[in-house]
């Protein structure tokens, strides 16, 4: 179903057509960007709160900006939609998130309006600086602005870029979308910060006259500018002492404004593109801003709702015919503070995604053994090291494609020193929608390269659980990954039971073919086996659990049987699982045909998790179509 647009926004394509639009109907085509996305979203879902909110800033930015020559930024992505509606992708928007169609973020090759691809946080305000060095060294004169939230800002490289944005006197414009939340509420001495420049109505006041006055000064030179500028400054140092977070950065600092004016917009960045060096603009804004049920109801909810009713804002649900398996998260979440109920040490970390891990429920459980350190992998890390050196047990839970940003303090400050750490790996293999920047396709092969390090991974909840709890009696570094969305098990308050470190197990004995998978992707293999079974095929199937140290035990079992064997994991095949097990069948003598199926080597798009998976043979059919292929080729020869 196509989604049919206001009146203004029907004849916009692309930025030029919004400017032939005078100035008086700036705010009808904000409200019909609003609504678009409104209806689109609650049809076919995606992220939903973060867009409204900046619809205003999206049409103003595109106003003012000669884009594409002058490149924007969008810090994580997730607020552009607005930003793909103007720039010639309204009609394709339909197919946002879905596979074959449309990013639901940023990226470089869908559109030239993309001047960078993003989809993990903090990158912005680094990535239009290069572009505004460049611009500076060729003399281009192009404007780079960064639109980043305050959510972004919690992230280190955030902090990185604005130090260097102060020295390099580059033409660059930070804006600083802040709503007081990320995709759950922030948190840290920044928020605070924030919140006292925004409420501080003496500081506004006064703010507002120096803004009209310094309008007034710049037409009349350079020297007004300048005495005008130093009036500013001694104002803010009076008025806000901490307004200097940003000047003693050397960024000229404007604001904070209301983020949902569009003409007031719209005359700020006009006067911004003229003035020259580093500067932010702190913009206020409101996430789920126009929509009722997102504005004032629970906005980590509405961050990504899924598919709604637009006009009562009933978020559907399926009501399930029978009991339902959990998400893995949840597992994660529930046994956590069970653990943590019998063992004092343990304590839960998470970089900004207490909801997404489900690490909220110990945070409402034990507020204080439980931290959200905000976008903030690598001191999530090594918070988690300092912990572990005093004798306690953290539980560091990131998203595997997270996990990425941190790979240096796992090395350096966790597994050199063989502290207990243990890493919970959430959102492994594909993530879905999100695409390639969100899938988890690396962390087996970038972790069991790592010395001290255990890679493990559940076939179930059931295993979770058991790996969760035997991690406890390890002295060293065990990370446990596990997939995004629903296991197999709606009975899965299992008894704990120790798995013995590096041991794996015989899921269905059997001839001619050897499967062996590692983590939830094991469930395919059942059902691929039962497809074959009715074929009169027989394969075996082993649920090996770790990838580090691998069970050899078993394997010197497997190899020395079977010579056609089937490697299955929800991860890249270089260096992955399968490599592993060819690593260690020739270091071991042995001689077999090995399939191995995974994540090829190439970037995979977006869309569900399953249309993933069986693009690239993994899925139950694929793993019975390998196991048919060698098994063929036994019988013939």
């Amino acid at each position: 179903m196509l989604i049919e647009p206001g009146e203004l926004l029907a004849q916009i394509n692309s930025p030029e057509d919004l400017k032939k639009f005078p100035k008086e109907k700036l705010v009808q085509i904000c409200d019909e960007l609003r609504h678009f996305i409104v209806d689109n979203v609650s049809v076919y879902g995606g992220h939903f709160g973060a867009s409204l909110g900046v619809v205003e800033l999206t049409v103003a930015l595109h106003y003012v900006l000669n884009t594409p020559q002058d490149q924007l930024v969008w810090d994580v992505g997730h607020q552009a939609y607005g930003h793909k509606i103007l720039t010639g992708r309204r009609d394709q928007f339909h197919t946002n998130r879905i596979f074959g169609g449309i990013s639901g973020f940023p990226k470089r090759k869908e559109s030239e309006y993309d001047s960078f691809g993003v989809g993990h946080s903090s990158t912005s305000i680094s990535a239009a600086l290069g572009m505004a060095v460049a611009s500076k060294y060729k003399g281009t004169g192009i404007q780079n602005v960064a639109v980043i939230g305050d959510g972004s800002m919690t992230g280190g490289m955030a902090f990185e870029a604005m130090n260097h944005a102060g020295v390099s006197d580059s033409n660059i414009l930070i804006v600083l979308n802040d709503n007081c939340m990320a995709i759950d509420p922030n948190v840290g001495a920044l928020k605070d910060y924030l919140t006292d420049i925004t409420t501080s109505h003496t500081y506004n006041k006064v703010k507002d006259e120096v803004w009209k006055l310094l309008g007034k000064f710049s037409k009349f030179g350079s020297s007004a500018q300048e005495v005008i500028s130093k009036v500013e400054g001694a104002i803010k140092s009076a008025l806000l002492n901490q307004s200097n977070l940003f000047e003693s950065l050397n960024l000229r600092y404007f604001g904070p404004v209301d983020g949902h004016d569009v003409n007031h917009l719209v005359e700020i960045l006009d006067d911004l593109k003229d003035i020259p060096g580093p500067k932010i603009l702190h913009c206020v804004t409101v996430k789920g801003k126009g929509y009722e049920p997102a504005e004032k109801g629970n906005q980590t909810t509405w961050h990504a709702p899924g598919t709604f009713d637009k006009v009562t804002g009933e978020i559907y649900k399926k009501s399930p015919s029978k009991p339902q398996a959990p998400k893995y998260q949840d597992v994660f979440g529930h046994t956590l503070v069970e653990l943590a109920e019998q063992d004092e040490r343990i304590m839960g970390i998470t970089p900004a995604m207490p909801s997404g891990s489900s690490l909220n429920i110990m945070m409402e459980a034990m507020p204080d053994r439980a931290f959200d350190v905000g976008i903030a992998e690598q001191h999530a890390v090594t918070f988690s090291a300092g912990l572990a050196t005093q004798g306690l047990k953290p539980f560091c839970n990131i998203y595997s494609t997270f996990m990425q940003r941190a790979y240096d303090q796992v090395v350096h400050d966790v597994c050199l020193q063989n502290l207990p750490v243990v890493f919970c790996l959430d959102r492994a293999g594909f993530a879905g929608a999100d695409g390639p920047t969100h899938h988890g396709a690396y962390d087996i092969a970038y972790f069991r390269c790592i010395p001290n390090l255990v890679v493990a991974a559940p076939m179930n909840e059931q295993e979770l659980r058991n790996m969760m709890y035997s991690s406890l009696s390890h002295e060293g570094p065990y990370s446990i990954r596990y997939p995004r969305g629903k296991g197999v098990m709606p009975e899965w308050r299992t008894p704990f039971e120790g798995i013995p470190l590096g041991q794996g197990r015989i899921i269905k004995e059997g001839e001619e073919v050897a499967i062996l998978t590692i983590g939830h992707i094991g469930n395919y293999a059942v059902e691929a086996c039962e497809t074959l079974a009715s074929e009169g095929l027989n394969p075996a199937h082993f649920d090996m659990r770790f990838v580090k140290p691998l069970d050899e035990e078993l394997l010197h079992e497997i190899f020395g049987k079977f010579s056609k064997v089937v490697t299955v994991e929800d991860g890249c095949l270089m260096g992955g699982f399968g490599s592993a097990v060819l690593e260690w069948m020739m270091d071991h003598g042995y001689q077999a045909q090995v399939k191995r199926l995974g994540i090829p080597d190439e970037i995979i798009e977006h869309g569900e998790q399953i249309e993933l998976q069986e693009a690239c043979g993994f899925d139950p059919r694929g793993i019975a179509s390998a196991v048919r292929s060698m098994a063929t080729v036994e019988k013939l020869s």
